[in-house]
This record gives C-alpha cells, structure tokens and sequence, in this order.
C-alpha cells in the first residue's frame, strides 16, 4: 500500500497535466507488449483499448524494444528518469533522461554495486550496470531503442492517446465541478480509496509519503494497468494514473440482458454505467432516467452489496464495489 499524506497546501495544489507522457508512455508500451509478469497473481488487467492494441501488433514488436525491454519488471517498476512528467514532448523526455545523472541513474535502476539500494530493477543485466556506470554505449542503445519504440509502437496511436485523454480529463473536470476534490480523489481509481487526508493506492509494498505542502501532479497514461509515483522532493509529488476505460463501460452497456433477468433491465445498465463513478445527478443524466429513479436504483444496488455511496461536499458519489465489478467482468464473459 502507498499512502499519499496531503496537507490543506496540498489539496490546493492538485494539477492534472494536460497529456499523458510520450516517453513513459513508450516504455509502458514496451510493458504492455510483453504481457503480464511471472508470479502468482495476475497484476491489473490493461484497458480493453490496450488489450485491442496488444492483439494488433506485428509479429517481432517486442524484439524491436530492445534494451527498454530490461527497465520493464513484472512488479509495474519503470525507473523514474524515463517519466520525465514535465518534457512537452518525447524528444524533450528523451534529452532530460538522456542528462541524468550517473549517481541518480544508479539509484534509479537500483544497482547494488552503485548505489547501495537493494530497490529497482528485480536482476539489472550488464547493459543496465553500464548504463549506471555512465556508458556512452549503454545510453546510445537506450535512445535509440526509444526512438525506435515510440516511432513503430507509440507515434501512430498518439492522435487516439490525445482523444482519449481529453475525455478522461472530461471526466475528471465532471468530478472536480460536481464534487470537490474529494469527488476527484475517490473517483481516480476503482481500487484506490481517499480518506482524507491520505490516498490509499495499492502496491506490494508499503510506503508512507507526506506531499509537504508542494501539491500533487496527476499524469493520465493510457498503457498503464495502476498508480506510479514518482516523489520530487523539490517539486509536486508525480501520480501516474490509468486512463478512464471507456470501452469496459460501453462493452457492459451493450449487453445488459446477461443481467437483466438478475437486476432488472435499467437496474442493470445503471451498474453498468457505474463503471464510471458517478453523483446521483450525473448517473440521471447518463441513464435518462429522473433524479429520483436514479436514487432509488442506486439504494437497491447498495443494498445488494454492488456499490459504495459516500458524501463529496454536498453530493453523494456512487461507484462499483469489488462484487460489483465481478458481476460486471462474469456478464460480459457470456
């Protein structure tokens, strides 16, 4: 579990960035590519529109990665210099990890030999020790195994990327305006929880991190599966976070019958839509159904134990609980 401790300042200084990241996003395509890690639980599942991508590339994609292929590990790790959340594009992302210091990029991969940290990279490889060791070579291979990532794999979607963050940060305004920022927070992710003050985001490892009064910089990303923090301890705290999926909700809104013998036809579209988390108000409009009809689905759909309601300021926000969600992904399977 990560906690993210906020301070009054800090609730103040929440920023969402206007794009997802194209080198980040470049090495999670690199992650996305070669599937989910040993071990033996499942990480999250990718967006249905990252499954779709996956599906389509061709043959020798993941050859093509290169060097970038030994940064990605199983357990979600990407090394912090290749977030870059600031660089306005990937050849600004690609020159700021290409400045990186050799101490920070030590640290970074977490080799042991280097920096002392047992953290990083699960087996760094020799090419990731001498890139730790200021390699010329190592880092050419790494930008150019980059460049090559991200013009095959990432550039020709990047018109898609830009579409869809534009509705996640849609939604992310609905929720601002509708709720506060305790609406934002509780609605980033379905197995996140806000509790003021501190954000609770899973991980396998446990780590308390106070923001300090410099705010947090909310980063979409479109191939991440969960939250990637990266803390700057001279700026805002950075929080990856996935993009809404928006092809789960329409997949389950296309094929309500499988639950409409169980639920009720409306009932379970409404659940369906929850998908998404929504305000009373909101969840009407989505299912052109009163106000009051949408209060009363959403009471009965609590009552069965499918969905969590809490207070936002002056609005309620409803979103899907972990039987909700079951529900959802074994109607979809029919």
């Amino acid at each position: 579990m990560i906690r993210l401790h906020f301070t009054a300042a800090d609730l103040c200084r929440i920023t969402l960035a206007p794009a997802p990241n194209a080198l980040s996003e470049t090495v999670l395509s690199v992650r996305a590519a070669l599937g989910p890690g040993p071990g033996p639980r499942p990480g999250p599942r990718p967006r249905s529109a990252v499954r779709e991508w996956r599906r389509s590339l061709p043959g020798g994609a993941v050859a093509r990665a290169g060097v970038l292929a030994e940064l990605v590990a199983g357990d979600g790790f990407v090394p912090d210099f290749l977030l870059q959340p600031t660089a306005p594009g990937f050849a600004d992302g690609l020159a700021a990890a290409a400045s990186t210091p050799a101490d920070r990029l030590a640290l970074d991969l977490g080799i042991p030999e280097v920096s002392g940290w047992n953290g990083g990279l699960a087996r760094p490889g020799r090419w990731a020790h001498e890139l730790a060791q200021g390699s010329p070579a190592a880092l050419r291979a790494l930008l150019d195994d980059a460049r090559r990532s991200f013009e095959s794999s990432v550039e020709p979607l990047w018109p898609r990327i830009r579409r869809d963050a534009l509705t996640d940060r849609a939604l992310r305004s609905e929720m601002l305006l509708r709720g506060g920022v305790d609406a934002l927070l509780t609605t980033l992710g379905t197995t996140w929880r806000w509790q003021a003050p501190t954000l609770h985001l899973p991980s396998a490892s446990t780590y308390d991190i106070p923001l300090c009064g410099r705010g947090l910089l909310l980063v979409p990303s479109w191939f991440a599966t969960g939250p990637m923090v990266m803390y700057r301890p001279e700026a805002a705290t950075v929080l990856v976070y996935p993009l809404y999926d928006s092809g789960a909700a329409e997949s389950s809104d296309e094929r309500p019958e499988a639950l409409a013998a169980l639920l009720g036809g409306t009932r379970a579209r409404i659940l369906g839509l929850l998908r998404s988390p929504a305000t009373t108000t909101a969840l009407a409009e989505r299912a052109a159904v009163s106000l009051a009809a949408a209060s009363q689905h959403a009471a009965v759909l609590r009552g069965a134990g499918l969905i969590d309601t809490v207070r936002t300021g002056t609005a309620v926000l409803h979103s899907l609980t972990p039987l909700g969600q079951a529900l959802l992904a074994g109607a979809a399977a029919v």
